[in-house]
């Protein structure tokens, strides 16, 4: 897959030093993978959940840390691109005003 604007990962990090490794390693991997849809994420990431947001576009918001993060992405299968979206703590996620944002 091709993530576009990766370095959108470091600024994330720079403000949540503990997930510099696992951003880290959530790049490489989306960056090996071939995915056709949903299902082979979860094969992958079992976690990851598909949001519909407030402009109707569905997202897939993956765990980061455990449960310390959450990474939020619109995958577009049909062209295997990854458009990073938005990062957040879990506290800040589960107030859910993320969702009004895209």
């Amino acid at each position: 897959m091709r993530v576009i604007k990766p370095a959108t990962l470091k600024d994330y990090w720079a403000k949540y030093r503990s997930a510099k490794k696992p951003l880290t390693e959530w790049l490489a991997t989306v960056q090996e993978a071939d995915w056709k849809d949903h299902t082979e994420v979860r094969q992958t990431y079992p976690h990851a959940d598909t949001v519909t947001v407030a402009s109707g576009a569905n997202v897939t918001v993956f765990n980061i840390k455990g449960n310390d993060y959450r990474l939020i992405v619109a995958i577009h299968y049909n062209t295997g691109i990854v458009f990073i979206r938005d990062f957040m703590t879990h506290a800040e996620y589960s107030k859910d005003k993320w969702k009004e944002r895209h």
